[in-house]
């Protein structure tokens, strides 16, 4: 008898649901919310599983990969799609979730979203926490700029040690002052510290990677894109073409077509917003500060001309984002007469 199971995973316990080919629950429980428990109760239960289904969430790919080790068929959920299902319910509880996606893999109208390796998230989560320290050491120096104005101390612009010894001057001799900008100062340099040590480590990273190094020969492509590039894609198979990619990081536009209504909006903006954010300055990089010249470059200010600076900029960050995914997938570098006609 072929099995469907529902996982809702919280962060202590788990609900598991199984049910039959015909939607009728065999068992309904709970095991604490540990890989080894969890794949014991499902062999336990159902040992004729054909889909495992859990939700996308913090623990998701600990326990997709997990689960995987264990032998056990689990499948991801878009945790919007599964939303959708499960609020037609209408008891809203940890079982009723469980059925509800025990009975969505059963249906298998589904989409199952693709799980990363964690070596792609150990890199990422590197990536990201590097641009959190970034926008906490801005945020205490704006913070530090708006305290001393309540006193007419105006800091102005200034960045290092040049802004630490602005700082210090302002406030020498106030004894109200002085502790308290100290102590952001503290704060401010440990964070720079930390960001310098962390740069050295993406370094280190890029010059050991071979895709990485690939992606570095786009102009204005830089260690921190190229990275950020590799984490999110993670495996280039993944896309049949490479075309997918700008859709895929929210770079084209969203469409709205009903009846004698067709219009294309603005980009979607789906995906990982950082990685759009760097594919963005690359293209800034590649036209204001790149010298050389190539099939790209001239592609894009055909653009500017016709749509504006920024529009460009957007179309040129999806332009290398297809032309990067191409790149990996084929094993080459950069070929500069060639890249504009990457679609």
């Amino acid at each position: 008898m072929t099995q469907y199971v529902g996982l809702d995973v919280g962060l202590e316990w788990t609900s598991i649901c199984v049910i039959d080919q015909d939607g009728a629950v065999v068992w309904r429980g709970r095991s604490p919310t540990e890989v080894e428990s969890i794949a014991a109760a499902v062999r336990a239960r159902a040992p004729a599983a054909a889909v495992v289904g859990l939700e996308t969430g913090p623990l998701a790919t600990w326990l997709w990969h997990g689960l995987r080790q264990h032998g056990l068929p689990v499948v991801c959920l878009d945790a919007r799609d599964a939303k959708a299902v499960l609020a037609r319910q209408l008891n809203k509880t940890d079982a009723n979730d469980a059925f509800g996606l025990a009975q969505l893999v059963r249906s298998g109208w589904y989409r199952a979203v693709a799980v990363k390796s964690l070596a792609a998230h150990r890199l990422q989560s590197l990536l990201r926490t590097r641009a959190h320290l970034i926008a906490l050491r801005r945020d205490l120096a704006n913070h530090l700029r708006g305290t001393l104005k309540i006193f007419g101390l105006k800091l102005g612009r200034g960045r290092g040690q040049a802004l630490a010894r602005r700082v210090r001057e302002l406030v020498a001799g106030d004894p109200t002052l002085v502790p308290l900008a100290e102590s952001l100062l503290a704060v401010w340099d440990a964070a720079g510290q930390q960001i310098a040590e962390l740069d050295r480590r993406v370094l280190a990273l890029a010059r050991r990677s071979a895709a990485c190094r690939r992606l570095m020969t786009v102009p204005g492509v830089g260690a921190i894109t190229a990275l950020a590039f590799a984490a999110v894609i993670d495996q280039p198979q993944r896309f049949a073409r490479s075309a997918s990619v700008g859709a895929y990081l929210g770079l084209t536009p969203k469409r709205h077509q009903s009846g004698e209504v067709d219009y294309a909006g603005h980009i979607s903006r789906w995906g990982d917003g950082a990685l759009r954010g760097y594919l963005y300055e690359a293209a800034v990089a590649l036209l204001s500060r790149h010298r050389g010249g190539s099939a790209l470059k001239t592609w894009a200010h055909g653009l500017i001309k016709r749509i504006g600076y920024k529009k460009a900029c957007v179309a040129l960050a999806r332009k290398l984002a297809v032309i990067m995914h191409a790149m990996w997938r084929a094993g080459t570098d950069f070929q500069p007469e060639r890249a504009a006609l990457a679609r």
